[in-house]
């Protein structure tokens, strides 16, 4: 049976059209409800228990790791922010001067700045693969530059501002070859897009949780691989401590930390709030088959699509990008700025990249809300 739309879900206004996920996602209506009871518990702290702090996010990390398929959910973690997690990559990364650093064009910045200061540390180079005229190239570029010099390879499962997907696989294949870590970030894909770390076995994986994961603004997710699992955390929290359970016994200082992703948590991991919210994000993600969603993602947006690329609005084959987020080149001739004006006065909520729009679609979509994007710009364009 193939997905349909699921509006009822959420509380979206009918006249909005919201395509802009990828930036914020809206909340589930049950995430909105598990925030506002947990928000109301807070009223009554006797109800607490110290459990509450540990065996939530437990539970949390477990359907993070399911999403993922990872069966271990020791190896998953739940933090504040991509930058956060990165953080913890880089502090427990040592380079030789020469070493290589490879990212591709125009990264999202939590996963540039990082790399650029450790290469600074080292003497080390960053070396960018940009994006060829024609965009099935880019995979192979990417192949061809990872070489025995490669230290790292930090990318996204694809890209954050036009959707091209990225060959995982193979690109793991090779860098296993030169011995190079890879680095995934996953914003844009994870929840959205199929993904196994048994399939791809990346060293490192992070992503946000406010966006395809559908979670409130300030939290994210790690997974760490051995790689990681005797590594430094940035910082020193009194939770992510072997034993620390036992309230009573905290000042029994304990030197070694709870076994693998566990010693990179944040303090404060256990948010009353945020891992009641984020459990019942996943929840709703998991119930969604991924092949089925990016399906009806191409589904609702293949004949607006068709219909832009005849009045010079182009995007990318659907075989090379993603069908959830997908960059719409904005033609030379058009004002961008009023552009803009008028698809916000008609209350079309997506983003801009440079010279073009970046649309993401959910479930709380249709084919309606494309047919307005396409009115609205060829109104601008033809008059």
């Amino acid at each position: 049976m193939s997905l349909q739309s699921q509006k009822h879900l959420f509380k979206i206004s009918e006249d909005v059209t919201y395509l802009n996920t990828a930036s914020f996602s809206p909340a589930f209506k049950s995430v909105e409800a598990a925030g506002i009871a947990a928000i109301k518990r807070k009223s009554s702290p006797e109800l607490k228990q110290a459990s509450d702090l540990f065996e939530p996010v437990i539970a949390l990390r477990k359907l993070f790791a399911q999403i993922i398929d990872e069966d271990d959910y020791n190896r998953v973690v739940t933090i504040p922010s991509v930058s956060y997690g990165m953080a913890n990559v880089a502090n427990n990364i040592s380079l030789k001067s020469g070493d290589e650093i490879l990212i591709v064009e125009e990264q999202f910045p939590s996963n540039y700045y990082i790399w650029e200061s450790l290469a600074k540390e080292y003497k080390a180079k960053i070396v960018t693969v940009n994006q060829p005229k024609n965009a099935e190239d880019w995979n192979a570029l990417i192949l061809k530059a990872i070489k025995p010099k490669t230290a790292l390879v930090a990318i996204g499962h694809l890209h954050w501002a036009n959707g091209i997907v990225f060959d995982l696989k193979a690109i793991r294949e090779k860098t296993k070859q030169h011995g190079s870590l890879l680095v995934i970030d996953g914003s844009q894909s994870i929840g959205a897009l199929p993904f196994s770390v048994k399939d791809i076995q990346p060293d490192a994986l992070v992503c946000a949780g406010y966006k395809w994961l559908f979670g409130p603004y300030g939290c994210a997710y790690a997974y760490y691989g051995p790689y990681f699992d005797n590594g430094k955390p940035i910082e020193q929290n009194w939770a992510n401590r072997l034993g620390s359970e036992d309230l009573a016994g905290l000042t029994q200082y304990q030197s070694q930390y709870k076994p693998k992703a566990s010693r990179y948590a944040m303090g404060e991991s256990g948010s009353f709030i945020y891992v009641k919210m984020q459990t019942a994000a996943l929840q709703e993600i998991l119930k969604i088959d991924k092949i089925q969603f990016q399906n009806y993602c191409h589904s609702i947006s293949e004949n607006t699509l068709k219909s832009l690329s005849e009045i010079g609005f182009a995007s990318n084959n659907p075989e090379v990008r993603a069908k959830h987020l997908f960059g719409i080149k904005i033609p030379s001739s058009v004002d961008i700025d009023l552009l803009k004006k008028v698809l916000k006065s008609n209350n079309i909520h997506l983003s801009f990249r440079g010279k073009y729009m970046r649309v993401s679609c959910h479930i709380f979509n249709t084919e309606a809300h494309f047919k307005k994007l396409y009115d609205v710009i060829n109104s601008v364009v033809n008059g």
